[in-house]
């Protein structure tokens, strides 16, 4: 198989790049009004447009007491898992957990030469919808990484839905569900499972922020969802861009390939200063794709957007990086902590050549729900902050709005809104009569 090959010192390679970088995220913009449909349908109807969904789409007979996942099936769940599995989900949810928790952020105050005193509260939702893709594959590790934030910052319930083709149950994800705080859960998923947490049934509370992937109908509802409850981000394919000026070439091989057997639509790029191992890799790269289970889609993948790029230097290769702003970044080098510095924009940096982009998938900790499609421009991995909110706090004497209220005043009339400017008004008015 032919790789794309790119190189910086082309005239051309700008252009080049943006070509490479134009993929269309399947955020389900053409299932638009479909979506609407099933959405409107949800809020009006409730439990009986939901399970008609449910029945529909993922084959079984769904009723609203039969969609319900208690506690204690997710317990069942954990039990029923094996002792391995058991250990690995504990390990994740414990590694999660401890990496999470610095991120919780205090509240906060000064007082200013004015001697207003100023500050910062901060506060937990109250409760939180996890989407969990179902279908062919079970995600547990999804379930821990949305899951396991929302505890640490406090939030009071966690909801979770999951499509259940046949009905059937996956054991693996109920007991991560278990053991990462989930308290109930809903055998529905799709742009109905959606709809059902965003607007509530009688069966289904309402939530105020959803959290977690999905497929393009997944990410059509969570769209329009938006303003009647928060979301987390629109995911798109997922993409990986490893720098290598030395190394492996039987790893970095399996590392391009590692967000390659994700998706048809999947990015996988290696950027290095040496030809000769852009030329390895790409012959690893096709011996490894014939090995894998999933080869059909890690080789569409490599073929409509994979590719090898040649630079000159580490500087350069830092500059297409920032332009990528890629989900995950492999900094797959002897000494990744001299290039850092100049990294700006990448979801998730991954430094060395023993840190593989899997260990953040599962076990390191930080979150693996990370910002793709360019988006690393301006947005973060999820974290404690998306399952909190923060509220401004006031606090001043009449000695402090005489020092700053004729201020405030003076930029109220500006606007023309005289009623703003009078509630100032007054109240120094007042203090000077007495």
């Amino acid at each position: 198989m032919i790789i794309q090959r790119l190189d910086y010192s082309n005239d051309g390679f700008d252009a080049q790049l943006t070509r490479l970088l134009a993929r269309e995220a399947d955020t389900g913009e053409d299932l638009q009004s479909l979506v609407a449909d099933i959405l409107r349908q949800v809020r009006t109807k409730g439990d009986a447009a939901l399970c008609d969904f449910t029945a529909r789409f993922d084959g079984w007979r769904c009723t609203p007491e039969g969609m319900v996942i208690s506690r204690d099936r997710m317990e069942q769940a954990w039990n029923a898992v094996s002792e391995q599995d058991r250990a690995a989900l504990q390990l994740a949810a414990d590694r999660i957990r401890d990496y999470h928790q610095h991120q919780i952020q205090q509240d906060w105050s000064y007082t200013d030469a004015a001697g207003m005193t100023l500050g910062q509260r901060i506060t937990p939702l109250d409760r939180v919808g996890l989407y969990v893709p179902g279908g062919k594959a079970a995600y547990p590790s999804s379930v821990l990484m949305n899951a396991v934030p929302a505890v640490v910052a406090g939030v009071d319930e966690i909801v979770m839905v999951v499509p259940t083709p046949g009905g059937e149950l996956n054991d693996l994800v109920l007991a991560a569900a278990f053991i990462g705080g989930v308290q109930q859960g809903f055998a529905v998923g799709g742009a109905q499972g959606v709809a059902a947490l965003a607007y509530g049934t009688e069966s289904v509370p309402g939530v105020d922020k959803i959290v977690g992937p999905g497929n393009k109908f997944v990410a059509a509802a969570k769209r329009q969802v938006f303003g009647s409850c928060g979301i987390d981000m629109i995911a798109g394919p997922s993409e990986i861009v490893v720098v290598a000026d030395s190394g492996n070439p039987v790893w970095i091989a399996a590392d391009f390939l590692s967000q390659a057997e994700h998706d048809e639509a999947a990015q996988s790029i290696l950027i290095s200063t040496d030809g000769a191992l852009l030329k390895a890799v790409a012959v690893e790269i096709e011996s490894q794709l014939q090995q894998l289970a999933r080869e059909k889609i890690a080789r569409a993948s490599v073929a409509a957007h994979g590719a090898l790029i040649q630079v000159a230097d580490l500087t350069q290769a830092a500059e297409v990086v920032n332009v990528i702003a890629p989900e995950h970044l492999e900094l797959a080098l002897d000494d990744p902590d001299a290039m850092l510095p100049s990294i700006r924009h990448a979801g998730a940096i991954f430094m060395g050549h023993f840190v593989p982009e899997a260990l953040g998938d599962y076990v390191a900790g930080p979150n693996h729900v990370l910002p793709t499609n360019r988006t690393a421009r301006f947005s973060s991995p999820l974290g404690v902050d998306d399952f909190q909110k923060r509220s401004s706090v006031i606090r001043g004497s009449r000695q402090a709005l005489d020092i700053i209220g004729g201020a405030a005043a003076h930029l109220a009339h500006r606007e023309g809104l005289q009623a703003h400017a009078l509630t100032i008004e007054l109240r120094m008015a007042m203090k000077e009569n007495g």
